[in-house]
């Protein structure tokens, strides 16, 4: 069963956050808090497996809260997904950089939003379709360069494999789009981790939109 903590200042919001959670058999919502303080409270008294936090609430963002949860010896094991009411907005990067597992519009269908929180819960990171093309779009339009060089001590694969994680594609779809098996894709995701001395997948994507990975491998 996968603990769900949600945080947004909306009550209606929550509430349907809520009921679309707690109709599934393999979740369930233990905690709700309608600013980032009480989230970070929260998450530490219920330990949820996945906390939908709001990017903007009253008493400190939720930017805030992910980078509290983040630094929290505690909590190591809470995955956040950001919620924002934006297609894209400056927090992307913020979110991701301090720990976020997804970023999602609120629009998102229900199906995707169930998605991703079953694929944080599993250790992986998702990004709305709409959020990741317009990551792509910025970086074709402002192409940095200065960690480009870091893309060259992966292999083939391996680049391949973390473009398609920045796109926000799970293991088994990788192993899908690649004719490989999932374990073989867990393996080059965890590699190219190791190589690039980020945590998490979600440090993956950040590298592959600051390095200018994502635009080198296709935009369009």
């Amino acid at each position: 069963m996968i603990r769900v903590l949600l945080a947004d200042d909306q009550p209606l919001m929550r509430g349907g956050f809520r009921a679309l959670i707690d109709a599934e058999d393999d979740m369930t919502v233990v905690a709700e808090a309608a600013d980032g303080p009480t989230a970070v409270r929260l998450a530490a008294e219920a330990l949820p497996d996945v906390a939908l936090l709001d990017v903007e609430m009253p008493g400190g963002d939720g930017i805030g809260a992910v980078r509290a949860i983040a630094a929290d010896d505690r909590l190591g094991d809470v995955r956040v997904v950001m919620l924002t009411n934006y297609s894209f907005d400056a927090y992307v990067f913020d979110a991701l950089r301090a720990g976020a597992a997804g970023y999602l519009v609120k629009d998102t269908e229900p199906e995707e939003l169930l998605r991703c929180i079953r694929a944080a819960a599993g250790g992986e990171t998702l990004l709305s379709p709409q959020i990741a093309a317009k990551l792509v779009a910025e970086y074709v339009a402002h192409p940095p360069s200065r960690l480009a060089g870091q893309v060259e001590g992966l292999t083939t694969r391996e680049t391949e494999i973390v473009a398609l994680v920045a796109r926000g594609l799970t293991n088994a779809e990788i192993a899908e789009r690649l004719f490989i098996s999932p374990a073989t894709a867990k393996t080059h995701v965890h590699r190219a981790m190791m190589k690039l001395a980020v945590r998490d997948r979600a440090g993956l994507v950040v590298f592959a939109y600051e390095s200018g990975l994502v635009q080198a491998k296709g935009t369009g």
